[in-house]
């Protein structure tokens, strides 16, 4: 029977939401791209002082809030009718107003992405405390997927937060328990650091970073440690297909590092939403039932 209490409460929160992740994608854009540079410049200011090296100070990159969008070809500081989420990307045909330069298909990707991955968890939770946990963890994921395709790095100012929040919600609990909580994380973490020592003292090579590891533990606060092994296997192959597909059109070899830490973050998030009903196919697929 349909409950009508919920498709009204669906008919105005999930719109809402989709909207309110539009917007919030817009300033995912500022982080992905200006992160990295603010954490290179604390590195390089940060080797200087250990090395006790002289010279002129590096200007330091733009912040993440105050400082408004630009055009990073011509400069030209964006007015409030150039920074409409999606709407101003298409009504520009892709190109800057002042310069015609062409705008990176990144922009409009991840506001469209996060607006509809906003609107599915509040498809999936509705109003509550749920929906707001939910948000900053796709929010979270969407930046540091973002940043570690562009860069291949995956911050800790992003990773960590996202492990500690997933562990003081277990306190609530708002997902699952503290004894479930830690105990994801701490396999989450372990089960790749160990993959990552025993192919580096395989083949003398690094298969992996560091972020991927975090992030792993940090899904496994979340979830707990039962979504490990699925993550990791839709991971895998989710990576396995597109990985491949990305080097064929680039014309690169399998010898070109492609950055994992997106397919994790996809494949959890995935599971996060879509589990209860992921979770029978799992199931079905091995034999479990």
């Amino acid at each position: 029977m349909i409950d009508l209490d919920w498709l009204h409460e669906a008919a105005l929160l999930i719109p809402l939401t989709g909207l309110l992740g539009l917007l919030v994608g817009s300033f995912l854009n500022v982080v992905i791209l200006r992160l990295p540079r603010r954490l290179e410049h604390e590195w390089q200011q940060q080797a200087r002082e250990l090395l006790g090296t002289e010279g002129e100070v590096a200007q330091p990159p733009p912040d993440l809030v105050f400082t408004g969008s630009h055009c990073p070809q011509c400069k030209h500081k964006l007015s409030a009718l150039d920074n409409i989420p999606l709407l101003s990307w298409l009504a520009l045909r892709g190109r800057c107003r002042y310069c015609k330069a062409p705008i990176s298909w990144q922009y409009p990707l991840v506001e469209l992405l996060t607006a509809l991955a906003s609107a599915a968890i509040a498809w999936k939770f509705g109003f509550g405390w749920p929906l707001a946990a939910g948000l900053v963890f796709s929010w979270i994921l969407i930046a540091a997927s973002g940043i570690d395709a562009r860069t291949q790095l995956l911050p800790d100012q992003l990773t960590l937060p996202l492990l500690w929040l997933g562990l003081l919600l277990s306190l609530v609990p708002v997902f699952v328990t503290p004894s479930a909580a830690i105990v994801g994380a701490a396999i989450g973490y372990l089960s790749l650091w160990s993959v990552f020592w025993l192919f580096k003292l395989a083949t003398g090579k690094e298969g992996m970073g560091y972020g991927d590891f975090k992030l792993l533990g940090a899904l496994g606060a979340w979830m707990g440690a039962t979504a490990l092994l699925p993550i990791i296997l839709l991971s895998a192959l989710v990576g396995a297909v597109v990985g491949g597909l990305l080097l064929a059109l680039r014309g690169q070899d399998r010898s070109t590092p492609i950055p994992f830490g997106p397919f994790i973050a996809a494949a959890g998030w995935a599971w996060f939403v879509f589990g209860d009903r992921l979770g029978g196919f799992y199931a079905n697929l091995f034999g479990m039932q």
